[in-house]
């Protein structure tokens, strides 16, 4: 099958494309032909083998761990799924790749009306939305910052933080004001002056910030909160210099939440963004968009 392969830590110019063999599921696992792959920022971290503390590689690698596809081989013991199901999720080889391999217990039925590439999206930017907000225990009626509300795992954010009472201040690009402000928050373009420009917008103060843009807010954020206290980044690499938590542990990959999801952005009911789609071959574009800070959604790579 064809893959998309590092040998070695470096930029976007160690990936390339090559021919490894099907993976076979074992048990509890089904394989999955993969349609679409959502490119994560932490792809890219992993690649550069900044992450190793965390995700220890084990060279030559195939990146990625989000996929949609179509099952067409199932191991022992796995009744919840047969062949020819369409699914989401994350997988346990590598995605980008025609095939990878999944635990069945982390995958979610794909409603008819999502397509591939929206799909492909979702999982893991759900997961880390969800599991930031219950780090801050975010709460009906209070107010949430969020920086970089424009992006894959903001755009998701925004919606859950609203859907659970919150109202949210989302910071974002000149260019995605309206975007920002379409999912339901209230939209406020980063930069200079960001303190006293929330503060007009929320004078009671903010009671939690939610950091998912990496781009220096952190210092504002404390600001802000008169403190260290309910500031969460899953970006911003001087968290622990500045005392502020970063959201690093382990995803809770929870299926029926997922299907739960994946049913509500089919009826329209919660927004998915794909910023841009790249063919597999393309993926090391795809990193170096994601790497530089792409402005809106997510990135997907689209399999043949």
């Amino acid at each position: 099958m064809k893959a998309i392969v590092f040998d070695a830590f470096g930029g976007t110019e160690v990936l390339h494309q090559t021919e490894v063999e099907v993976p076979q599921p074992g048990p509890g696992q089904v394989r999955v032909q993969v349609k679409a792959v959502g490119v994560n920022p932490v792809d890219g971290k992993i690649r550069s083998g900044i992450m190793e503390a965390i995700f220890p590689t084990i060279l030559p690698a195939i990146p990625g761990g989000e996929i949609a596809g179509i099952i067409d081989a199932v191991g022992e013991g796995v009744d919840q799924y047969k062949v020819g199901d369409e699914v989401l999720g994350w997988s346990e080889t590598g995605s980008y790749a025609q095939y990878a391999l999944a635990d069945a217990t982390v995958l979610a039925p794909k409603p008819a009306g999502l397509d591939w590439t929206q799909a492909a999206a979702l999982p893991v930017a759900s997961d880390g939305a969800e599991r930031v907000l219950d780090l801050l225990d975010v709460k009906a009626g209070e107010t949430l910052l969020i920086h970089g509300a424009s992006g894959a795992l903001g755009t998701i954010a925004v919606q859950l933080a609203t859907a659970r009472g919150a109202h949210v201040i989302g910071t974002a690009g000149p260019n995605n004001q309206e975007y920002v402000t379409s999912l339901g928050a209230t939209a406020l373009v980063y930069g200079d002056g960001l303190v006293e420009r929330v503060r007009a917008l929320a004078p009671n103060g903010v009671d939690a910030v939610f950091d998912a843009a990496g781009k220096g807010a952190l210092e504002d954020s404390i600001t802000l909160r008169g403190g260290t206290d309910r500031i969460v980044t899953t970006a911003d690499f001087r968290a622990r210099e500045l005392g502020i938590v970063f959201a690093e542990g382990p995803q809770r990959r929870s299926a029926t939440r997922l299907a739960e999801l994946a049913r509500k952005a089919a009826d329209g009911d919660l927004t998915i963004t794909v910023g841009a789609t790249y063919p597999l071959a393309d993926a090391a574009k795809a990193q170096q968009t994601s790497d530089a800070g792409h402005g809106r959604g997510k990135l997907v790579l689209t399999v043949a």
